[in-house]
């Protein structure tokens, strides 16, 4: 049976996409510069530019090529295709982005958070903020993807609260805070997830595509990447590591969160870890050094012998406030090597915001399709 050949609209779809995502690469070209990058033909590029530009997807710059030869019109992205909104909600404040389709932060604006954090004043502080990028953008928002250091509900994007929650004391909704800002959709999801996501997305690509990233901060978190995909569970909170049963500082068993407990660690009326004070004992050595740094890294490797025996993963990737720390690394790795089921131990490649780097990938590539998404073709 001979193959059905693609339909004239088909070809015309495919084409349109490879010129925008050609000018999403660049920021402009000649349709001579188009064919050669895309391969296709320069009757093919033409007809492709001409629909993009009426569509008003595509602009001719005014700028054309000088030299011998035919001279060639540059052309480019139309400047009123939108930007994204990128979110973060962490201990440390909250951070607001707008991203344009070439993935460039051209807004930023940031504003810090009163602790202990209450729901009204996080809400507050994320609507100045967003507010503030939007009226930059002059209301060109299509879309926001937004990170919480906090367990999401998976079917409504709500922070929710888990008893003895270190950050958010109450659930907030950012799909409606967000919803007037935005044209489009609002995408919430766990900072720890970003960050995996992140560390999946980096620019080399050495990454197994089964995983165990560990968030070890103020907060505890896990995320599962499984076949190169983050696995949120049923409803969204898998990787709430923190009442993972394991070894505690005496040899009984006992919740990981409880472990900083005994050892003093906690901040005050709060039960989050104080990761100065952790890593202070830990550098200024001594008996109290060794026994914080042996029963971390011991407890540590109890929780990821529980990943181990559940998802398998190929590595486990440090990262967090102390979990990047070189001396602890070494330990938890030592400790790791001891376990029946022994897996290699790494820091993570992004330390630098990388939740906000995660919500960020995830907010160009939506932005993107998007844009594709109104071609004509």
């Amino acid at each position: 049976m001979t193959p059905a050949k693609p339909s004239l609209d088909l070809l015309r779809s495919l084409t349109d996409e490879h010129v925008l995502r050609a000018l999403m690469t660049e920021r402009r070209l000649t349709r001579a510069e188009i064919a050669v990058r895309t391969q296709l033909s320069k009757p093919a590029v033409s007809d492709s530019v001409q629909r993009l530009t009426e569509a008003g997807l595509l602009q001719d710059t005014g700028e054309r090529t000088t030299g011998r030869g035919r001279v060639g019109t540059y052309y480019a992205l139309a400047d009123d295709l939108g930007t994204a909104l990128v979110l973060s909600v962490a201990p440390e404040g909250v951070v607001a982005e707008a991203i344009d389709v070439y993935g460039e932060v051209i807004l930023r604006e940031t504003a810090p958070v009163r602790r202990p954090a209450r729901p009204r004043e996080v809400a507050r502080v994320m609507r100045t903020v967003a507010a503030r990028v939007a009226e930059g953008c002059r209301g060109h928002l299509r879309l926001a993807v937004v990170s919480a250091a906090d367990p999401v509900d998976r079917s409504t994007g709500r922070l929710v609260h888990l008893p003895d929650a270190p950050f958010l004391l109450g659930e907030l909704s950012p799909v409606e805070l967000l919803a007037p800002l935005v044209s489009g959709p609002v995408t919430v999801d766990n900072d720890v997830h970003w960050a995996a996501r992140a560390e999946l997305a980096s620019a080399d690509g050495d990454h197994p595509a089964d995983f165990v990233y560990l968030y070890l901060g103020e907060g505890l978190g896990a995320a599962v990447v499984a076949d190169g995909e983050v696995r949120r569970g049923h409803a969204g909170i898998a990787g709430e590591i923190a009442y993972v049963v394991t070894c505690g500082p005496r040899g009984r068993a006992t919740t990981y969160t409880d472990v900083f407990a005994e050892l003093a660690l906690r901040q005050p009326n709060s039960t989050a870890i104080d990761d100065a004070a952790l890593v202070r004992s830990i550098e200024a050595g001594g008996a109290r050094g060794r026994r914080v740094l042996t029963a971390i890294a011991d407890a540590t490797a109890g929780v990821v012998s529980a990943t181990v025996a559940l998802a398998d993963p190929a590595t486990v990737i440090l990262g967090g406030t102390w979990g990047t720390h070189p001396t602890i690394v070494e330990a938890i790795s030592r400790h790791v090597a001891a376990t029946p089921r022994p897996v290699p131990v790494r820091v993570a490649q992004l330390t630098l915001e990388p939740a906000v780097a995660g919500a960020r990938h995830q907010a160009l590539t939506a932005l993107r399709e998007s844009i594709l998404g109104r071609a004509p073709g």
